[in-house]
């Protein structure tokens, strides 16, 4: 099984994460997007990521679901607040409900975006949602390092344990900033849009470099991310066939030769 470790989350996740973003929007996709979770989850992708404003919860009841037969201490299961519900009182009653969807406690608890609400007001919420049990981590969602700091000032028994952000091999914001400060300090770094909504299988780079590994421009692109250290991306498949591929991302490398032409090329 191909995993990481964490010292922030003080546990290994899975190198390759499953994401759910859109998925129970369309009620005629539902037995298919459940049966492509449990397929990734049985080839090792047992990290989940969803959030309360993926179609209104009715992704996190299709993560509930998918995870019911599963021994729960192998899965990670990630979800978000969204910034209307960042105060106290919100965030509490917010993530009640999505563990009440989910069935389940939350291993990563994000706030989806910076909010007008101070932020150690949420912050503090987060801690009181860990200290009853209810989540296991704290983490964040589209920040930038300077708000990372920020919300971490605010902790007072805690730490943030991961920060989630877009990023790709051809979306590169985060590479020189974000990215080596989750790695000094020991976070999880999860990229969402990993491989650009598909784009990136057309791409004549990774095609060529495919070719070398039996592997597709798809599966070279999930790589190359699983290559940097604290990174795991989050693609989102909400059809078997497609769950499959991107987990044939995991349980290789690519050489340091073809991780740098990608860098240098794309």
């Amino acid at each position: 099984m191909d995993t990481k470790f964490f010292k922030k989350l003080g546990r290994s996740v899975s190198s390759l994460g499953l994401g759910t973003w859109r998925m129970g929007e369309d009620k005629s996709m539902d037995d298919a997007c459940i049966a492509a979770l449990k397929r990734g989850i049985e080839l090792g992708a047992t990290m989940i990521d969803t959030a309360e404003i993926y179609a209104n919860g009715r992704s996190e009841e299709l993560v509930g679901k998918a995870i019911k037969d599963f021994d729960r201490d192998e899965l990670f299961i990630v979800t978000k607040v969204w910034p209307t519900h960042a105060r106290y009182e919100d965030v509490l009653k917010a993530a009640k409900e999505s563990s009440r969807r989910l069935g389940t406690h939350i291993d990563l608890y994000l706030l989806h975006w910076p909010s007008d609400i101070p932020i150690c007001e949420t912050m503090r919420a987060m801690e009181e949602l860990v200290k009853t049990g209810l989540i296991r981590h704290i983490g964040l969602s589209n920040f930038d390092v300077k708000g990372i700091e920020e919300a971490r000032a605010c902790l007072k028994n805690n730490d943030i344990a991961a920060v989630q952000n877009r990023f790709s091999p051809t979306y590169r914001k985060d590479y020189s900033e974000v990215i080596p400060y989750a790695k000094k300090e020991g976070m999880m770094y999860m990229a969402y849009t990993p491989i650009e909504k598909g784009a990136l299988a057309g791409n004549r780079l990774l095609k060529k470099i495919g070719e070398k590994y039996g592997k597709t421009p798809i599966q070279v692109a999930l790589n190359w991310l699983i290559c940097i250290e604290p990174v795991v991306p989050i693609p989102k498949a909400s059809r078997i066939e497609h769950v499959e591929e991107n987990v044939g991302a995991m349980g290789w490398r690519l050489s340091q030769e073809d991780f740098a032409e990608i860098l240098n090329r794309l």
